[in-house]
């Protein structure tokens, strides 16, 4: 019986959406623009990276094949094979938004079928009735930041008052969220998990996507450092995806990276949550070793989004991108006769974009295996597609409004 996994780049978009003018994106492209800059010198750094973007494996997949398709332009300095040894699309997202619950909901089957609510005003972002919602529930002295803001940047404005007063760092952006920052040790871990568990639950009405726990550690003379304890408390996804099928069915799911909480915990089976693509790259290989027939491994790697597409750091970007690509043909080892990946991306998030928040994309698919025959996908109308293919493949039925291929 065969198994698959799937592999989320978050946020490696591939340009090209025809409705990101409505996001304030037309022109984005988050592949495009960092292999263009890295042809250009503008993705060198000293003992980091230096040169065009170099990305072999992936290529020999289908990645440039699937760029080009999207954007109309080559992907600038990656060799393109004549025939790509994977079957390669791209994906294009029916969702409304472009953050994280709707980009994965949509890919596991299920798209997003209303208006997230949002908070607009960069500052002052949160209405008064939600902070003295916060403050009293949370028995705290009050909040500070109730603005838009980057993580990094607030923690190392906030932190030391943060320290003195003990009243947590709360903001937003333009994505449906609200995310509480708070150091380990001078407010407490399970105090700041506890806090934002009861912030979901007040934001439900507004239709947040997310409330997210932002620990760090550090002072206010060495700097600040957020950890990798980060907790997103989402609501579920209002239908029912590949994982809630696998589930019923009796396979085993596993979940690596921040998937369980995407998902709000539910038909996520076992979760395991290191810090930082590679180590979670090895704890997908160590979990796929040991998954059984009709198994189903999803897994999220999270630094291209919070460590560089966010921070707006191409070389940095280019580099994880690069770091991942070379772990490509570990991957490959493990797939027996009969099994199935899939590396795809959730939404994009230019590193040379204004700002600092994700981009809206298509993204890129890739399938490969095995006995998988290489041909294009093409243009796929709904990310929703991966999870009716996946369900065919493991057995199950399309799951979804999608389309298999």
């Amino acid at each position: 019986m065969a198994r698959a996994l799937l592999i989320v780049l978050d946020s490696v978009g591939c340009g090209g959406a025809t409705d990101a003018v409505a996001y304030g994106d037309a022109g984005s492209d988050t592949l495009g623009h960092i292999a263009e800059a890295c042809t250009e010198g503008r993705g060198d750094r000293e003992g980091l990276r230096s040169g065009p973007l170099n990305l072999p494996n992936l290529a020999r997949l289908g990645l440039a094949h699937a760029c080009e398709a999207s954007t109309g332009r080559p992907l600038a300095g990656v060799a393109r094979p004549a025939q790509p040894q994977g079957r390669w699309g791209y994906g294009v997202e029916v969702s409304q938004g472009k953050d994280t619950p709707s980009g994965h909901w949509e890919i596991a089957g299920c798209p997003v079928p209303f208006r997230w609510g949002y908070f607009t005003d960069l500052e002052n972002s949160f209405p008064a009735e939600l902070v003295a919602g916060i403050v009293k529930e949370g028995a705290l002295p009050g909040i500070l930041g109730n603005k838009h803001a980057s993580g990094t940047a607030i923690i190392e404005e906030l932190g030391p008052e943060h320290i003195r007063t003990g009243k947590p760092i709360c903001y937003t952006s333009v994505d449906s969220v609200l995310q509480i920052a708070a150091h380990e040790e001078h407010f407490g871990l399970d105090r700041l998990y506890a806090l934002c568990k009861l912030a979901r639950g007040l934001v439900d009405p507004l239709r947040i996507g997310r409330v997210i726990a932002r620990p760090f550690v550090g002072s206010p003379e060495e700097g600040f450092t957020r950890t990798g304890n980060r907790k997103d408390f989402a609501i579920p996804p209002p239908d029912e995806t590949i994982l809630d099928r696998l589930t019923q069915k009796g396979r085993k799911v596993v979940t690596i990276g921040k998937i369980g909480d995407i998902f709000a915990h539910r038909a996520t089976g076992e979760e395991i949550k290191p810090f930082g693509n590679a180590a979670m790259v090895e704890a997908t290989l160590e979990a796929w070793d040991a998954l059984p027939d009709g198994g189903f491994c999803f897994v999220n790697l999270v630094d291209f989004d919070t460590e560089y597409g966010h921070r707006r750091d191409l070389p940095g970007y280019a580099a994880a991108l690069e770091a991942f690509d070379r772990l490509v043909p570990h991957i490959e080892a493990v797939l027996k006769p009969g099994d199935i990946a899939v590396i795809t991306a959730d939404h994009g998030n230019d590193p040379s974009w204004r700002g600092s928040d994700h981009t809206r994309e298509h993204v890129p698919i890739l399938a490969f295996g095995p006995g998988i025959a290489p041909e294009p996908l093409g243009r796929r109308e709904s990310f929703a597609d991966i999870a009716a293919s996946l369900g065919v493949f493991l057995g199950i039925g399309p799951v979804g409004p999608g389309r298999h291929w």
